[in-house]
């Protein structure tokens, strides 16, 4: 895959926030794991604070954050997730690191299907995504290493491809909420009905409605479930009439936010995901989390502790269920892991 020789232009475009600083790098050319190409990919992102170089030119302060399957870089500008790990004195304090909101190729601001190439928009994987944070970060931001990769779902299996695909361009690794491993079994079904649903439906029209073909309204319905767990709905639909209320109220909104092409393809990304056989070549230190109470990675299966021992630096935690998890979404808690994250950025090694 980079072996292939293409000429990238970065074309920057900063728009001030009062929360963070976006702009946009233009990758010319960019030719796809399928050998598709667009001739011009756009990626966007948010940055916080500012690189810090040492004597050699090296950025030691960088950290990057990848978001999960449907997300924007711009959803951790939160209080739950921002405000506890980027505030004054926090963990990631912005005045002391350069954090880096990426948005995934087919997300966000970023190149998607729901541009308007539709059905005909290059069928991306992880591994061109992640290629393409390599080059936001080394031609668009001029970082040429990373002291942190934290990333959740779908931005934790783009970590652990991170970590094989470009071993010494980072110090450490922070996987939540995912498997290095093939997706198979229940997750994998999800996916699979989550993209036959709108498929199968005569009103998407091959990727070319006009209107949310029908078909989206179960894949949300799937998708819901993926990101919660049972205490979750159990306590925030009490009752028959507020469950009712509830699963119908998340649909209908998502239904006006959600297109059925974007989803596709954000699901699809994943088919060929599986970096099982690459683990011993992760030289960077490794803190994987997940949570007991994650409906897509279910702890009974046993997984990532097998795995884990492949990997050269790593330590798997397993966060118990309790009133704070929040299933797969626990991954955006750092109220619940940040003491684990402490921990592992003492562990770091000094530069």
């Amino acid at each position: 895959m980079r072996a292939f020789v293409l000429l990238f232009v970065a074309s920057t475009v900063f728009a001030q926030s009062p929360a963070g600083k976006q702009g946009d790098y233009i990758a010319k050319d960019f030719r796809f794991v399928t050998g598709e190409t667009l001739p011009s990919l756009t990626l966007h992102y948010t940055t916080f604070g500012s690189p810090r170089r040492d004597a050699h030119g090296t950025v030691r302060n960088a950290v990057m954050v990848l978001h999960g399957t449907g997300g924007t870089g711009r959803a951790f500008i939160s209080p739950t997730f921002a405000g506890e790990l980027f505030g004054p004195g926090k963990l990631l304090d912005s005045a002391k690191y350069y954090i880096v909101l990426p948005d995934g190729i087919g997300h966000g601001a970023s190149s998607k299907p729901s541009d308007g190439l539709h059905a005909k928009f290059p069928h991306y994987t992880y591994d061109d995504m992640v290629r393409a944070q390599h080059l936001l970060l080394t031609q668009g931001l001029g970082v040429n290493h990373l002291r942190l990769i934290l990333g959740t779902s779908m931005g934790c299996m783009q970590g652990w491809v991170w970590g094989y695909s470009y071993p010494a361009f980072v110090d450490g690794l922070v996987p939540l909420a995912c498997a290095p491993t093939q997706i198979v079994g229940r997750n994998r079904m999800i996916r699979t009905m989550i993209m036959d649903d709108i498929r199968s439906d005569p009103e998407w029209k091959g990727g070319e409605y006009t209107s949310p073909p029908g078909g989206l309204r179960p894949a949300l319905q799937l998708l819901y479930l993926m990101g919660s767990a049972p205490l979750v709905q159990h306590r925030l639909a009490p009752t028959r009439d507020a469950a009712d209320s509830l699963i119908r109220a998340y649909v209908n909104s998502r239904m006006k936010t959600t297109d059925a092409n974007d989803m596709i393809y954000q699901f699809d990304a994943s088919r060929d995901y599986d970096p099982s056989s690459h683990l011993e070549q992760v030289t960077a230190l490794v803190l994987a989390i997940n949570s007991a109470d994650d409906f897509v990675n279910p702890p009974e299966l046993g997984i990532v502790e097998k795995l884990i021992t492949r990997v050269k630096h790593a330590r798997f935690v397993l966060i118990p269920i309790s009133d704070q998890t929040r299933g797969h979404g626990t991954h955006s808690l750092p109220a619940v892991w940040g003491s684990y994250l402490r921990d592992f950025l003492s562990a770091l090694p000094e530069r």
